[in-house]
This record gives C-alpha cells, sequence and structure tokens, in this order.
C-alpha cells in the first residue's frame, strides 16, 4: 500500500539524516559551534533544542532529560512522514490510520511503563482512584476510561488533520496546477510541523501526568 511505502521513505529519511548528523558531528573541529549555512546538523539541532525547551517546561528539567530520546524521536519522525506528503503525487504514512495509531499505541505504552517504572504498580494504579477513598469507586472507571481512549485520541487528530490537508492540496493542485496552489504547499508545511508538534506536546504531558506524582514524592522526602 501506498501509506507502507510512505513510511519505509520516512523512515530511509530519518535514518539517513542520523548518521549524516553523527558524521557531521564527528568531523567538527569544536561541535559547540554551529556549523556554517544550511546543513543536516543546523536543522536537527534547531528543532532538537526548540523541542527540548518546551520539554523542560513541561516536564521539568530533570524529567526532560530522561525521557527526551523518546520524545524528540515522536516529533522527526512523525515530521518527516508529514512532510513527505506534500510533494505532489505522494501521500504521507500519518494519513493512514494504522501509521497513526501505531504512534499512539505505542506513546500509551511508554507512557505508563514510565509510571510505573517510577513508582510500581500499586501505587501507580492508585493515583487513578483520586484523593477521596470515599470517591474511588466512582472515579477509578473514569480516570481508566480516559486513560485508555488517548491512543485513538491521538490517532485521529493526527490522521484527520494530516488527511484533511491533503485532500484540499490535492484538490487545488488538480483544478490549478500551476502557482495557485503555492499558498497550500506553504499551508501544508506549516499543518505538517504544527500536527507533529501536538502530538509531541501532548506526549510530554501524559508523560509528565504519569511521572508527575513521582517527582513530588521525591521532593517532599528531599524536604
Amino acid at each position: 500500500p501506498a501509506h507502507t511505502l510512505a513510511l519505509i521513505v520516512g523512515s530511509a529519511i530519518m535514518l539517513v539524516g542520523g548518521f549524516v548528523y553523527r558524521a557531521q558531528i564527528s568531523s567538527a573541529k569544536n561541535y559547540i559551534i554551529p556549523d556554517k549555512g544550511i546543513s543536516v546538523r543546523n536543522i536537527i539541532e534547531a528543532l532538537t533544542q526548540a523541542i527540548y525547551g518546551t520539554s523542560k517546561t513541561v516536564m521539568g528539567e530533570e524529567s526532560a532529560k530522561k525521557y527526551f530520546p523518546y520524545v524528540i524521536f515522536c516529533f522527526l519522525f512523525i515530521l518527516i512522514n508529514n512532510l513527505i506528503g506534500i510533494f505532489p503525487g505522494s501521500m504521507s504514512a500519518t494519513q493512514n490510520l494504522n501509521t497513526t495509531l501505531a504512534l499512539g499505541i505505542f506513546t500509551f505504552l511508554y507512557f505508563n511503563f514510565q509510571g510505573i517504572r517510577a513508582v510500581g504498580f500499586v501505587n501507580y494504579m492508585k493515583h487513578f482512584a483520586g484523593p477521596m477513598p470515599a470517591l474511588a469507586i466512582l472515579i477509578f472507571p473514569i480516570e481508566i476510561i480516559s486513560v485508555s481512549v488517548r491512543p485513538l485520541s491521538l490517532a485521529l487528530r493526527l490522521r484527520g488533520n494530516m488527511d484533511g490537508d491533503h485532500l484540499i492540496l490535492g484538490i487545488f493542485s488538480e483544478l490549478v496546477p500551476y502557482i495557485v496552489p503555492t499558498p497550500f504547499y506553504a499551508m501544508g508545511i506549516f499543518v505538517g510541523f504544527l500536527q507533529a508538534f501536538v502530538f509531541t506536546l501532548l506526549t510530554m504531558i501524559y508523560i509528565g501526568m504519569a511521572t508527575a506524582h513521582h517527582d513530588h514524592g521525591e521532593h517532599e522526602a528531599h524536604h
């Protein structure tokens, strides 16, 4: 299927970009100083610094350091696959629910795993019961359902926005193939960045919520 081919191409671009970045870092005399002009290294580092700054704001500096590898993977992987669909005649893997649902499920498994890893299974499940034991029997199933639908909400939001954007771009490109679609290409690039950021931001929030009580507990223990 077209989305599978697009996913393979997107994954290959990400891997090649990683190898090129590593080679440029290895050959740099001073890795702190950016390269001159536009390079793969400069682009990756600019994106990474922006996302890392957001991670520190959302999750705190310690959590950002710990969980950033998954966060930046989500952003770059989704961004690359979003932008592939901008090219005429191509399809983005993120237009297909199989891809976005897989990303949503991976994120769901990741933030729950990190929450359990932080405090243990029993303590992690306790925070779904809420602060009032008398209402736990009501709050617990509501919280479980709320958390369980997150993979689907992530998947549908990303898929719906990317599919709609590329549908509009495709319609205008077929009607008037020259000049007129240019603003829609610009909009497509913007939407690709925005949707990658939104998915990543929600991932940060979910990780932060799953591990925040652990960090608070540590803070209390130190005092």
